[in-house]
């Protein structure tokens, strides 16, 4: 069998089709099965995929049938865009990237648009004798001959993504058709036909890829939310990175449905119910990562916003030494994990990494020669040895439930995901008086103010003494690029006003964020923890039985050697890690005080 095999030119961002100058026809290979192992080693070369899950692709093309690119895609186990280059240096074609679609896919006499869509075929143009063509699978000899009686012209292929084929070829069936019968999705009425056409519309070939693709950007992204939301151009979608949200692709109106209901089937929710909110989870393996994904529905105006939230084991440090905490702060946090009783909290904003926290406290402790036993909604990570239950309010498994039921389990540590109210705060003061080790979270802004919160639950102030040993307060900041961060002189003024000339030596720079390809153009990468951490000993004990507030509690603590958030910040800034910036974006509350 012969294969071109010249080498494949990329096509620039903004190319248009030009007349061809009598190139050769192409033709694809004879049996292009017998030379899926070669484009298989293509991609081993370039380290997009391991001789193991190639063996594994290969086993699995030939139970299932269909084209290796395809098998490696529906696994997981390279992106769309690596397996579509591949396909092109592989065949000698060029490649066409998104941004170099056309705008407007010509329309060629003869060549229907179900046809086009059925075997991702784009038209561009038609000149002399030749018709030029982007394909998701140019190696097919059927499609090319279909091409080429009904037009009379010679095909001339380029490879792209599925996923981009589609969206031109969207593209052009709007133009064509205007919003056709699709465009009653939006319908307030729910009738069985409706949930039916819906339920095709998500199982179809292109909205599953489409899907697949959106999910697929976590990785190269390290994104921790994806969120699609519906409005009236669109459904938007955008990525949570490093803690900030950015922009992504705009989904027609008219496929905004089909995407959210795939979602929905994947997370084993009811398409057919789009007035109330709705909680699920995914179990995907991408790119060969396993990904799981908490989901959740809410309705709005324009339709259902969806928000995926990422928890990508691979990712996930389960040690507190990773985690961005300062030697002295990480061993009095490390003393309290080690008393036998007492109540451990962790505060601070919706994904702040308390849970995280938590998990990398739990993972210290010995689980061989203790009984610990968690409480949380959901549960996010499996942990070895520890026995975690899921919390189910439909079914009344409420936290205060659970808990009532696992004293009786004989456990060493309790972990509540959530101290949410009165009654499980109060079966948690009373685990701790009867020897147990209890970690909980709480939504709090300081360290001290935790105090407060239990008091406003109905605590008892001498119950709070007796067991709280400790509050930690945590934030998210985001670290600087290493890769293009630049030092700077901060001015005595700066050091002045922001308190960080009591860290930063005199004449030592201190780092601003700047911008690369490889952090993407935001002058950081990944981020880091700072932590307040609040020691109840004697001298807190006594000022909470006064009934000192949350600021006076946080000044006394302060005076007695306590960094807070913004101190930690500033140490942060002052080693370079992250930028004064930032630090103010986390911690404004307490920069301003």
């Amino acid at each position: 069998m012969t294969v071109q095999s010249s080498a494949a030119a990329p096509v620039e961002p903004g190319w248009t089709p030009e007349p061809p100058r009598n190139p050769p026809a192409f033709e694809p290979p004879v049996a292009p099965g017998s030379t899926w192992d070669r484009y298989g080693r293509l991609l081993v070369e370039a380290g997009k995929l391991s001789e193991r899950d190639l063996d594994r692709a290969l086993a699995a093309q030939r139970e299932m049938g269909g084209s290796l690119d395809r098998v490696l895609v529906s696994l997981g186990l390279v992106s769309e865009a690596d397996a579509a280059r591949a396909l092109a240096s592989h065949l000698g074609l060029p490649f066409v990237a998104s941004e170099a679609m056309p705008e407007n896919p010509a329309e060629i006499e003869g060549l229907l648009p179900e046809f086009l869509r059925a075997h991702n075929v784009l038209p561009l143009g038609a000149a002399e004798g030749q018709l030029q063509v982007i394909m998701a699978a140019p190696q097919d000899p059927f499609v090319i001959k279909a091409l080429r009686l009904t037009t009379g012209l010679e095909v001339q292929p380029r490879v792209g993504q599925p996923s981009d084929i589609e969206k031109a070829l969207s593209r052009l069936s709007e133009a064509a058709q205007g919003q056709g019968a699709d465009g009653e999705v939006e319908s307030d009425g729910v009738t069985g036909d409706f949930v039916e056409h819906l339920r095709d519309l998500a199982s179809e070939a292109p909205v599953i890829r489409h899907v697949n693709s959106i999910i697929g950007k976590v990785i190269e992204l390290r994104a921790s939310d994806i969120h699609l939301e519906p409005f009236d151009d669109g459904l938007h979608v955008r990525y949570r990175v490093d803690g900030v949200l950015l922009p992504g692709e705009v989904v027609p109106a008219r496929q905004g449905a089909a995407i959210s209901s795939r979602v929905k089937l994947l997370a084993h929710l009811d398409i057919a119910e789009r007035r109330l909110p709705q909680d699920g989870r995914i179990n995907i393996r991408v790119k060969g990562r396993e990904l799981d994904l908490r989901v959740s529905t809410v309705p709005t105006v324009y339709g259902e916003s969806v928000v995926m939230r990422v928890l990508d084991r691979a990712s996930v440090r389960f040690s507190l030494e990773d985690m961005g905490f300062a030697r002295d702060t990480l061993d009095k946090f490390n003393s309290l994990l080690a008393r036998p009783h007492g109540i451990l909290l962790v505060t601070g904003p919706t994904g702040s990494g308390k849970t995280t926290t938590l998990y990398a406290g739990l993972a210290k402790l010995d689980s061989q020669t203790q009984k610990i036993i968690t409480v949380e909604d959901p549960v996010e990570y499996q942990l070895d040895g520890i026995n975690q239950i899921q919390v189910h309010t439909q079914i009344g498994l409420t936290f205060a439930h659970a808990l009532r039921s696992i004293l009786r389990q004989d456990p060493d540590i309790i972990m509540i995901g959530e101290m949410r109210d009165g009654e499980t705060a109060q079966i948690a003061v009373q685990s701790s008086l009867t020897g147990h080790l209890v970690l909980s979270t709480l939504h709090t802004n300081t360290a001290a103010s935790a105090v407060v919160r239990m008091q406003d639950m109905g605590v008892e102030r001498y119950l709070i003494t007796s067991t709280v040993n400790g509050v930690l307060a945590q934030r998210l900041v985001r670290r600087l690029c290493d890769a293009c961060k630049q030092p700077t002189q901060p001015t005595a003024e700066l050091l002045q006003s922001s308190g960080l000339g009591r860290f930063l030596p005199a004449g030592q720079p201190m780092y601003e964020a700047c911008g690369c390809p490889q952090c993407r153009g935001t002058g950081y990468q990944g981020r880091s923890g700072i932590h307040e951490l609040f020691v109840v000993d004697e001298t807190m004990r006594s000022a909470i039985l006064r009934g000192d507030d949350a600021s006076t509690l946080q000044q006394l603590a302060v005076k007695q050697g306590m960094y807070t958030l913004y101190d930690d910040g500033l140490r942060k800034v002052a080693a370079g890690l992250t930028s004064l910036d930032e630090v103010l974006r986390v911690t404004q509350d307490q920069s301003d005080a």
